[in-house]
């Protein structure tokens, strides 16, 4: 391992994490206010999901070799919050929710049922299913210019200028220079963040048939769904062979360790996994576990310190964190969109599925990258049935 590090990896780890934390955390937050969780439950969820996510990102990744990351579901997130406002779910009823999902991810995993649906899905429906999804975060980049032009151009530049004279150090080269502007823009408040230690924080759980039918088995279908299924075509889109089965099964049993603590949803990353698997993580692909090995360690870093890292990356302007997201990832969305449209049998299914899961619909709770597939599937069906 160690033969293998990079400084590219660990930056990609850590923009992985930034990325994934600052797009998201606040509808954690809305979910907990939503449960009337206490200040100390509601980091003790920082410190599930940190330690909840780590832990087997570095394990596996180390383990297979492979950019392993493990995240939560913040789709997931969303049900619960949606779940809860009404005021009637409480906590321990959302906590034996939580045990009763990662229960039945786990199932899913170990019985091999969720890999025989994914090891059908085409190579070309993949790339543009991770295309589309990561298509929104180089949209955002460039919508969020006129708002600090100052800060994002230059690191428009700096990006252009990387990508053909230190491709390797590009990423870590936009971070810093966007840091370094922000600090100059006196846009980078660090004194205001606080330096605290998380402390876990025990739920009972409590079981109910209301709980688990409209609780468990809406978040357990769309964090396979919107989650698990883009995880795994992130690999697919990258190259990579990974034991489906094995790391969905772990990842529930990881999260039936930590859901009395808070820990809702852990599942395959599919975003932020984008980070640790393109070439700004290392060039060559079999040492691009690093880049998820660092991840972990960050999101372990997330767990202990809840508080503190919340305030560290609230402490990063929004349009860097944007300008960071979008422009490390223009060459993972070239090579998606690419691989989408190589084979001509493969090319409008591709398409189709490339701008339902760009458009970001939703229906029943289902994120477009689970209707994008089902779209491209479809179209497949129809030319298939007219002979071509």
């Amino acid at each position: 391992m160690f033969k293998d590090f990079s400084i590219s990896a660990v930056v990609a780890g850590f923009v992985a994490v930034l990325v994934g934390f600052t797009s998201s955390v606040a509808v954690i937050f809305q979910a907990t206010q939503n449960l009337h969780a206490t200040p100390g439950q509601t980091a003790s969820w920082l410190w599930a999901l940190g330690i909840g996510m780590a832990v087997p990102s570095i394990i596996l990744s180390y383990i297979h070799r492979l950019p392993i990351l493990i995240a939560w579901s913040t789709p997931g997130a969303a049900v619960i919050a949606g779940a809860a406002a009404d005021g009637h779910l409480t906590l321990p009823q959302a906590t034996g929710a939580f045990l009763a999902c990662a229960l039945m991810i786990a199932v899913a995993g170990f019985s091999r049922g969720f890999e025989k649906i994914m090891n059908r899905l085409p190579l070309p429906l993949a790339s543009a299913l991770l295309a589309g999804v990561l298509s929104k975060f180089a949209l955002d980049a460039f919508i969020a210019t006129p708002a600090n032009p100052w800060l994002v151009l230059p690191m428009f530049a700096a990006c252009l200028l990387g990508r053909n004279f230190w491709p390797r150090w590009n990423v870590p080269v936009i971070l810093l220079l966007g840091v370094g502007i922000a600090i100059l823009q006196n846009r980078f408040n660090a004194a205001a963040v606080p330096l605290e230690i998380t402390r876990p924080v025990w739920v009972t759980p409590e079981f109910s048939l209301r709980t688990l039918v409209g609780v468990a088995l809406p978040l357990f279908l769309v964090t396979m769904a919107s989650q698990n299924l883009p995880g795994i075509a992130v690999f697919k889109a990258n190259g990579y062979e990974p034991p489906v089965s094995r790391i969905i099964g772990w990842s529930g049993v990881a999260n039936l360790l930590v859901a009395p603590f808070g820990g809702f949803t852990l599942n395959l990353a599919a975003i932020t996994a984008a980070f640790c698997m393109n070439a700004e993580a290392h060039p060559e692909p079999g040492k691009r576990y690093v880049a998820a090995m660092s991840a972990g360690f960050f999101y372990g870093l997330v767990g202990v310190f809840g508080a503190t890292i919340a305030g560290l990356f609230a402490a990063f302007p929004h349009e860097l964190v944007l300008a960071v997201a979008g422009l490390a990832l223009l060459g993972t969305i070239a090579n998606g969109i690419a691989a989408a449209t190589a084979e001509e049998r493969y090319r409008e299914a591709s398409m189709i599925s490339f701008f339902v899961v760009l458009s970001g619909i939703s229906f029943g709770g289902i994120g477009s990258a689970f209707w994008g597939i089902v779209a491209g599937v479809l179209s497949l069906g129809v030319r298939k049935a007219r002979g071509n």
